[in-house]
C-alpha cells in the first residue's frame, strides 16, 4: 500500500475519529460482538498511531487493519462458540454508530441477528469478504488488500458467501413503519399479558428462543408455535411486571425489539423480533449477562427469577423453572 510521510499525531487522531464508526461497523459484522469489535477498533488505532508512514488512503488502510484483526479474533472465537452452552446469539446492538441515510434500511438488515447468524455459517475469510464487498461496497482491489488474498480468490470467496447468504437470507417487511407499529402492538399485549392479543400477532410457526450461555435462567431450548409462545409469555409477564420489571421498545440490531429492565432499572435481557408478512416469526432473547454489559449495569437474572417465583397471583399457577430445569 502506497505511503507518504507520517503526519502529525493530531491529524491522525482526527482522521481516525472520522472513520471510527465505519471501522466498528465492519468489525461488528465480522465478529458479532460489540466488545470484541470495540477492542479491534482500539487495536487498529494503536497500530495506526505507531506506524512510521502515512498511507495514501487512510480509509483503505484502516479498513484493512481492522478486518485482519477481526479475522484473527473470529478464528479463536469460533472455538469458544462451539463449546457455548445453549444457543449462541450475537451481542445485541441497540445503537449503530455508522450512519448512511441513503442505505439505512440495507445496513440495518445486514446487522440483524438473523443476518449475523447466517454469517456464522461462513468461514472467517468468506465472512470478511462478504462484509467488505456486499455490505460496504469495497472494490475487489481493496478487499484483496484487506484479507491478503488475490483478487481472483476474493471473487470466488464472494460468490460462495453470497450463495450461502442468499439461500437463507432473512426477508423483512419493506415498510419499516409497519414493522414498528406491529412491534408496538406486540409489546402492549406483552405488558398486559394479553394472550389473545399476542396470538393475533404471532406466526403459526413462531419460535421463541433464548441465549443464556449457562449464566442465566432460560426456558430450555425455547418454545414453538403461536399457542405455546403466547402461553409462555402470558405466564412470565405478570410476574415480571409485579416485581417492577419494565419493557422499553427499542431498535435491536436494526430490527424491532425491546430492553427489559429489572425493578432497579438494571438491564435484564434484550428481545429482538423478526417480522414477515405481518406476523412475528422469531423472538430472540439475550439474557447472558456477559453480552449485556456494554448496555449498562446488568441485573442478577437468578435473583429476578427467584423474586418472580415468590409471586403467586393464583394458587393454581406454577413457579418459573428453577436453575437447571
Amino acid at each position: 500500500m502506497t505511503t507518504t510521510e507520517r503526519g502529525s499525531g493530531e491529524d491522525r487522531a482526527t482522521e481516525f475519529e472520522q472513520l471510527r464508526s465505519l471501522l466498528f461497523a465492519i468489525a461488528y459484522r465480522i465478529l458479532g460482538s460489540v466488545s470484541e469489535a470495540e477492542d479491534a477498533v482500539q487495536e487498529t488505532w494503536l497500530r495506526y498511531e505507531g506506524s512510521a508512514t502515512r498511507p495514501k488512503s487512510v480509509k483503505a488502510f484502516l479498513s484493512a487493519v481492522v478486518t485482519r484483526i477481526a479475522i484473527d479474533v473470529l478464528r479463536s472465537a469460533r472455538v469458544r462458540r462451539e463449546q457455548y452452552v445453549g444457543p449462541w446469539f450475537p451481542e445485541p446492538l441497540v445503537d449503530d454508530p455508522y450512519e448512511d441515510p441513503e442505505r439505512a434500511a440495507e445496513l440495518a438488515d445486514s446487522v440483524s441477528m438473523a443476518a449475523l447468524l447466517l454469517l456464522e455459517r461462513l468461514s472467517p475469510l468468506e465472512r470478511a469478504v462478504f462484509v467488505l464487498r456486499e455490505v460496504f461496497g469495497f472494490g475487489f482491489a481493496e478487499v484483496s488488500a484487506a484479507v491478503g488474498r488475490p483478487e481472483a480468490a476474493c471473487r470466488q470467496l464472494a460468490v460462495r458467501a453470497r450463495r450461502h447468504m442468499d439461500s437463507g437470507r432473512p426477508r423483512f417487511e419493506a415498510d419499516r413503519r409497519e414493522r414498528e407499529e406491529l412491534a408496538g402492538r406486540f409489546f402492549d399485549a406483552f405488558r398486559e399479558g394479553d394472550v389473545a392479543g399476542l396470538m393475533e400477532l404471532l406466526a403459526a410457526d413462531v419460535h421463541m428462543v433464548g441465549d443464556g450461555g449457562g449464566k442465566a435462567p432460560q426456558f430450555g431450548t425455547g418454545a414453538f408455535g403461536a399457542a405455546n409462545v403466547a402461553a409462555l409469555l402470558a405466564f412470565v409477564v405478570p410476574r415480571f411486571a409485579e416485581i417492577g420489571g419494565t419493557v422499553e421498545p427499542h431498535s435491536v440490531n436494526g430490527q424491532p425489539g425491546a430492553i427489559l429492565r429489572a425493578g432497579d432499572g438494571k438491564v435484564l435481557n434484550i428481545l429482538s423480533l423478526d417480522i414477515l408478512d405481518g406476523r412475528i416469526q422469531t423472538i430472540r432473547s439475550v439474557i447472558n449477562p456477559d453480552k449485556l454489559r456494554h448496555l449498562g449495569p446488568v441485573a442478577d437474572a437468578w435473583a429476578v427469577a427467584d423474586a418472580a417465583n415468590a409471586y403467586r397471583p393464583a394458587p393454581a399457577e406454577e413457579a418459573m423453572p428453577k436453575p437447571g430445569e
